[in-house]
């Protein structure tokens, strides 16, 4: 799967590596290391599933002031 993430209206993009994921019932968190430092964000496990996202996939983290997301880079 391949995202194209110049239409986001997201400033903060880190392209990074998912280090360690901690999977939960309801929500994951996702961490993130990137140039500036792990960032980790809190996903949905549906989003998590979705993005069939592992231990040493490239993403991008989309950071705002309220939210960390993560897009998967293919």
């Amino acid at each position: 799967m391949s995202i194209e993430t110049k239409a986001v209206n997201v400033r903060n993009q880190f392209r990074g590596t998912v280090r360690a994921i901690k999977r939960g019932d309801v929500l994951s968190e996702v961490d993130v290391e990137t140039s500036w430092g792990t960032v980790t964000s809190t996903i949905t496990t549906r989003s998590l599933d979705h993005l069939q996202l592992r231990t040493g996939a490239s993403v991008v983290a989309l950071v705002k002031s309220t939210e960390v997301s993560v897009a998967l880079l293919g």
